[in-house]
């Protein structure tokens, strides 16, 4: 239960001055629904109002404070026209410009004659000194109580910096004395204040200095939030030691035939990740581990291999994809290669209706089948296992906490196996996997060659569809990747279709198309007929991110590459150079480039190591945006900037271990004080892992 001392930074905004039922959806929009978020909602700028010049000496684009004369209204010939307002000083007049103005209102505010001060971004048109719209008009004892410095949030549409500096402003003057979380040594040792006055001085910058990630008051705030997390996945991991697992160790007879059967050698990772499994499969306690491989490394092999410990073992597995799409291709991969050790695989997605659907649900409830291949359709109520006690979940960040634990519920004690393909930063690993061991795949398999990627203008169109004629003479398959518009599916498509025309009338019937509106049959029948060779060009969007491996395609077009993000075309890139087929990568950009895509297609250009690109895209982009944390359930860092609080993390992680260490069930009074913490960022669902939670 939350404690008593948060209630009221858990009331909605609508409890703050000046936010009603319309404003509260605006400040929703900004920050969050609750009083809390504002705290979390730190200054981007500050307006600087001790710049005091005489008109003559205000420099344009400056904010500047003046005490003015006010000289004369002119009321415009027409409403499109602004209403000005005169005013000087003894060196020289400027003019305050308002649009949409209120006459009468203005009139009042600025009475010709009187003197007022005026508070603004100074501008030139047309030679006329101005400010428009100034933020704040009053008289000199109305001035001096304004803020010489005054901190600027990001905003949305239709909500001011004055309605929601006003809500912040109640905000911190309520908040709460709450106990202190951090170690005394720790926070001595960082010259840090507490968290009530980190908080107000983060939110009173009195320079640009001290809107920086690193100044003293946000770092500690940082470590807070980075604590928070590293304390709930510590947790997390705690409860999932304290459930009794059970060992399972299969004979290797099965693995023995499949290892036979595959047409390549092990890689030494593979074999280490192998290794690493077996061991925690052996162990009393139920396994939570997170196997992690750039595209291509072997994943899905390490995975079968893993779950047939199970099946020796007399047991069931299952693997779980995100879509349809991969399950059918993890299928594909897993079948021929389960058939040489004479083991049936089912799959179980949305697709299968009727009978079909009821004879794969008796097999996997009568204990018939042992291995079983989905999507989330594997954790619905109807689904039963006789003695499921292995699960493998592919692309992690694509399903919730709860899915991962619903399909664990499906069977006694099941140990986990997540998998992912994006490779993940080492900082955005601790954040988001640290309840997990980790096993890595870092290499590539044997007689893989690198792509060759290149970066050409869009202007050379002709040039590239004339050599991709004779890739296509060669017998070469070519993946045709549309651009990304502005977040619209229905642009995609149409971007995509387009572009299959214009292709389709240089190669005829070789080319085929597939996009995200397309009916799921209508979507495998054109992969299969591209992985057939039927049609040699493969006009697509990004749906072919994940999809059936073709070895003859040897050849990615990406259109307008500058609109992808790096793991993007890190991921589309590897759909190619699968086999020992030399392959090459087109990035066809328009200019100008901003300077981020410059660094996103300099860097595709110079590496095709995922776990670099990874890093990369986490200086580029952030963490937030990395992993899409906002639709994947992942923690979405308010204050924590992972690009440069390593150290912190690290840190956090440290003291989290210790921690649990020594208080296990959080009892002591650094212990309460942490519940405080823990609640304060809504992490409760850590703290009903406390036996005394």
């Amino acid at each position: 239960m939350r404690p008593e001392a948060l209630f009221s930074l858990f009331k909605p905004v609508t409890t703050l001055p000046g936010v009603g039922p319309r404003i509260s959806k605006l400040v929703e929009k900004a920050a969050g629904p609750n009083v809390v978020d504002l705290c979390w909602h730190l200054p981007s700028a500050i307006i600087d109002r001790r710049y005091a010049p005489k008109v003559k000496d205000a420099q344009p684009g400056a904010v500047a404070t003046m005490t003015l004369t006010v000289d004369r209204h002119k009321k415009p010939p027409n409403k499109r026209l602004p209403y000005k307002v005169y005013c000087s000083d003894d060196t020289g007049t400027i003019a305050l410009v308002f649009f949409h103005a209120h006459e009468d209102y203005l009139r009042k505010t600025l009475p010709e004659g009187e003197v007022r001060v005026v508070s603004g971004r100074v501008e030139t048109f047309a030679k006329e000194i101005q400010i428009t719209h100034p933020d704040h008009i009053g008289t000199a004892d109305e001035i001096a109580r304004l803020k010489a410095v005054e901190p600027v949030y990001p905003l949305t549409t239709g909500l001011t910096l004055k309605v929601l500096g006003k809500a912040v402003r109640a905000t911190l003057e309520g908040l709460p004395e709450l106990p202190e979380w951090i170690d005394a040594a720790y926070l001595a040792k960082r010259k840090w204040k507490g968290w009530r006055d980190a908080l107000v001085c983060a939110h009173g910058p009195e320079d640009e200095a001290a809107l920086d990630v690193m100044t003293p008051a946000r770092q500690r705030l940082a470590y807070d939030e980075l604590l928070s997390n590293q304390l709930a996945l510590a947790l997390v991991r705690l409860a999932m030691r304290r459930v009794k697992g059970r060992a399972i160790e299969g004979d290797g007879r099965l693995r023995a035939k499949v290892t036979a059967a595959l047409p390549f050698r092990l890689t030494p990772s593979q074999e280490q990740a192998l290794v690493e499994i077996a061991a925690d499969m052996a162990a009393p306690v139920r396994m939570l581990r997170l196997l992690q491989g750039d595209v291509g490394s072997g994943k899905t092999v390490v995975a079968l291999l893993a779950m047939l410990s199970a099946v020796e073992a007399g047991e069931q597995a299952a693997l779980m994809a995100p879509t349809e799409i991969l399950a059918r291709q993890h299928l594909a991969t897993i079948e021929p290669l389960a058939r040489a050790a004479g083991i049936e695989v089912v799959l179980l997605t949305g697709r299968e209706k009727g009978k079909a659907r009821e004879m794969v649900l008796e097999k996997l409830s009568s204990g018939e089948t042992a291995l079983a291949v989905g999507t989330h359709a594997l954790f619905q109520d109807d689904v039963a296992f006789k003695a499921l006690a292995m699960a493998v979940i592919d692309e992690q960040h694509r399903f919730g906490v709860h899915q991962r634990l619903t399909l664990a519920a499906k069977g006694r004690a099941v140990d986990i196996l997540v998998m992912t393909a994006t490779p993940i930063p080492r900082t955005l690993m601790l954040t988001a996997y640290g309840d997990m061991d980790v096993s890595r795949l870092p290499d590539k398999p044997a007689g893989r060659l690198p792509v060759d990627t290149r970066v050409m203008p869009i202007k050379r169109l002709d040039e590239v569809t004339r050599g991709l004629k004779r890739s296509l003479d060669a017998g070469a398959g070519v993946y045709w990747v549309c651009p990304l518009v502005e977040e619209s599916e229905v642009l995609d498509v149409a971007a995509a279709e387009d572009r299959h025309a214009h292709l389709k009338g240089l190669f005829g019937g070789r080319v085929g198309l597939v996009h995200g509106r397309m009916k799921g049959k209508e979507k495998d029948a054109a992969m299969a007929a591209f992985a057939a060779a039927e049609t040699k060009v493969l006009v697509a969007t990004t749906v072919i991110e994940v999809g059936v491996d073709v070895p003859d395609a040897t050849v990615m077009v990406i259109e307008h590459a500058e609109r992808f993000g790096l793991a993007q075309l890190h991921q589309l890139r590897g759909r190619i150079g699968r086999a020992d087929k030399p392959s090459t990568c087109l990035l066809l950009y328009a200019p100008p480039l901003t300077a981020p895509a410059k660094a996103r297609l300099e860097i595709m250009r110079e590496t095709d190591d995922g776990f670099r690109i990874a890093e990369e895209d986490l200086k580029l982009r952030g963490a937030g945006e990395l992993l899409g944390t906002r639709q994947s359930g992942l923690p979405e860092f308010r204050i924590a900037d992972l690009t440069v609080h390593g150290e912190l993390l690290a840190a956090a992680r440290d003291d989290a271990a210790l921690i649990l260490d020594r208080d296990p069930e959080l009892e002591t009074e650094r212990g309460r004080a942490l519940r405080v913490l823990l609640y304060l960022f809504e992490r409760e669902a850590a703290v009903r892992n406390l036996r005394s939670g």
